[in-house]
């Protein structure tokens, strides 16, 4: 075996979702196992580099690992030959900048989704990618999810017959921050700094919907800001002005109907922090984060409706578990395996600049759906 180091310059590991699931979860979690065997003899052995605008804190996460090398230096950093990949997990207003010097400098680049704050800035990264000749990645970790893997067994399998419906249901209770901390940081409450559920979750819809069931063809959301006040990280009181909940419907190609509900402000009352039930002529099925579970049709009970006594059936137990038959990794660490394979090893991969521009597309058009209180077609994007 041939060890190649690899080294990626990792922006935004100071964050939760850049230091837990890219960092900890997916490039320490490569080096544990070794590094990754491309199975031609050689295995990549990713040497990250911690970038950010805290050195204090990107020293404390480098000790905490024995890892040597941070920086605040982004054109640095970008100005380094022996920098294989340049990958962003920082706040969505400060990344299209970042991706576009990334690009610029010739390094493959993945990234957080969303790519960018609008459709024209994530397709110009995309554009920028594509003629600079680098390989481009976004990430897309939900469909990687053991729940939805199991889901798209079923589709490839051919259990539902034909698709007629989705329905989403995505979130949970965000404290508001004055008398208990808030699980989610404040930037995430205010629009001028990027923050809303619709920016943050419909790119994820979009790409759950277009790879499991169908292109989105049309959509139609009311957006809405069910708290309008809380508190930040320093205990000070600030003016929620992004959206906290969002109600969307979903045409796709082919004809199926989904519908999503996203929201920072719902008590939970399901078995998953997400969960889609699909149903189709044959059979249904709900999945959330890990679990599925299935009714065929030639199980399906007769429910008859009758109000004036309680119920006689336990509805969830007329369901049947989708057993794992298999290990599944986590889906952050899944994807940048795929990753790091197209970029190394040449491995197909479709989950690019303009799949994320898709996502940042889908937002954008609920947004104004929202605003203008009607249904907008959604086009296909193209370089």
């Amino acid at each position: 075996m041939t060890r190649k180091t690899v080294r990626i310059a990792m922006n935004g590991v100071t964050g939760r979702m850049g230091y837990r699931q890219h960092l900890v979860r997916s490039i320490l979690a490569l080096r544990e196992q070794g590094g990754l065997d491309l199975g031609d003899g050689t295995v990549l052995w990713p040497e990250p580099i911690l970038l950010g605008r805290r050195e204090h804190a990107l020293r404390e996460i480098a000790g905490r690992h024995g890892l040597e090398h941070v920086s605040t230096d982004l054109d640095a950093v970008l100005a380094d030959p022996s920098v294989d990949l340049y990958f962003d997990s920082q706040v969505t207003s400060a990344r299209e900048e970042a991706l576009a010097k990334a690009i610029a400098a010739g390094k493959h680049v993945y990234t957080e989704k969303p790519t960018a704050t609008g459709l024209d800035g994530a397709l110009r990264l995309a554009r920028l990618a594509h003629d600079k000749g680098v390989k481009h990645g976004v990430v897309q970790d939900k469909i990687f999810l053991p729940g939805l893997l199991k889901l798209k067994r079923l589709i490839d399998g051919g259990f539902f017959g034909r698709i007629l419906s989705v329905r989403g249901e995505f979130g949970y209770w965000v404290f508001e921050g004055d008398w208990q901390p808030a699980q989610r940081p404040s930037w995430n409450y205010r629009a001028q700094d990027g923050g809303g559920i619709v920016v943050d979750m419909f790119p994820h819809w979009e790409y759950v919907l277009h790879e499991l069931f169908g292109r989105v063809t049309s959509v139609q959301a009311l957006a809405t800001t069910h708290i309008p006040q809380r508190w930040d990280e320093q205990g000070k009181p600030y003016d929620a002005t992004a959206d906290d909940a969002a109600y969307g419907i979903f045409e796709l190609e082919g004809g199926a109907i989904a519908q999503i509900n996203s929201s920072w402000a719902v008590r939970v009352h399901r078995d998953e922090l997400v969960e889609f039930q699909v149903d189709g002529t044959e059979g249904s099925a709900v999945a959330g984060l890990r679990g599925c579970r299935v009714q065929h049709r030639s199980a399906t009970p007769k429910p008859v409706w009758n109000p004036d006594i309680p119920a006689t059936e336990v509805f969830r137990d007329q369901w049947q578990e989708v057993p794992d038959n298999t290990e599944f990794d986590n889906g952050f660490k899944a994807q940048w395996e795929l990753f790091l394979k197209h970029v190394y090893a040449d491995a197909p991969y479709h989950w690019d600049l303009l799949a994320g521009a898709r996502g940042v597309q889908l937002a954008e058009l609920g947004l104004r759906s929202s605003a203008e209180g009607r249904r907008i077609d959604v086009p296909e994007i193209a370089l």
